[in-house]
């Protein structure tokens, strides 16, 4: 049984409607009572549903049906106000500015359970399981790429996808920051498929090279440059694959 002990923050509205979207995030601070206390401080303005403690605690600062304030500006399939539409986990670990490390397999169980909980009260497509830097690539890098999505959607939440090595090498050289022709074009147009913001066309500037390592934080972690290789770029084609089916899937059931 999942044990939730309520911590209640103030920093919260009302939501337009049910939540179909889930956003992981890091903590980003020294401790866990640091990010507690400044996600409960009202002068903060800042907050989430749930906390997971590096031991598995888990505290529940905002009812999921209230609107939290944790994404702030950034987009996902289309949606702008990410806030409105999710319910945002805060998973206590320093990041990168206090020592980023690996996320302790006890908090990761905690994770999972408390994802598999949620996920009984509200209809959230594995395509909407997604992390902070996925909805705002030019601002985020949590939960970063120490945090185990390929564990988290084996265990049945998100989306995960490991292309074959003939696949890979069929793509040919990397795409990097001054590319342009069709190869640029196909990637833009496949992010923007799969749900980050940035617009489908032009060339492969700065806005696309920080979208290609907010992919690579989640989906292909060995490498986080903004480089768009053939490992990434096949990981991605793999990844819209399984979301269109799901889609289908979703519109016949």
């Amino acid at each position: 049984m999942l044990v939730v002990r309520d911590a209640p923050s103030a920093n919260f509205d009302s939501r337009r409607g049910p939540p179909d979207m889930l956003v992981l995030h890091y903590t980003g601070m020294r401790t866990a009572d640091e990010a507690v206390a400044r996600l409960r401080d009202p002068a903060a303005k800042v907050s989430a549903h749930y906390v997971v403690d590096e031991d598995g605690a888990i505290l529940r600062l905002v009812a999921e049906e209230h609107r939290a304030w944790h994404a702030g500006r950034g987009a996902w399939q289309g949606e702008t106000d990410c806030n409105a539409a999710s319910i945002g986990i805060e998973i206590v670990n320093p990041g990168p500015e206090f020592g980023y490390r690996d996320f302790p397999e006890a908090q990761i169980d905690a994770v999972i359970s408390l994802v598999s909980d949620i996920r009984t009260r509200w209809t959230i497509p594995d395509a909407r399981i997604i992390g902070h830097s996925d909805l705002a690539p030019e601002r985020k890098q949590d939960p970063g790429e120490r945090f185990p999505w390929k564990r988290l959607a084996a265990a049945g939440h998100g989306l995960w996808f490991e292309p074959a090595p003939e696949r890979i090498a069929a793509l040919g050289a990397p795409l990097a920051v001054g590319d342009g022709g069709l190869g640029v074009a196909v990637l833009r147009a496949g992010l923007h498929r799969l749900g980050y913001g940035l617009p489908p066309g032009g060339d492969y500037d700065e806005s696309t090279k920080l979208t290609v390592a907010a992919f690579q934080r989640h989906w292909r972690p060995a490498r986080v440059d903004g480089v768009a290789d053939g490992e990434t770029r096949a990981t991605l084609m793999g990844v819209l694959q399984l979301a269109t089916a799901e889609s289908v899937t979703g519109v016949l059931s």
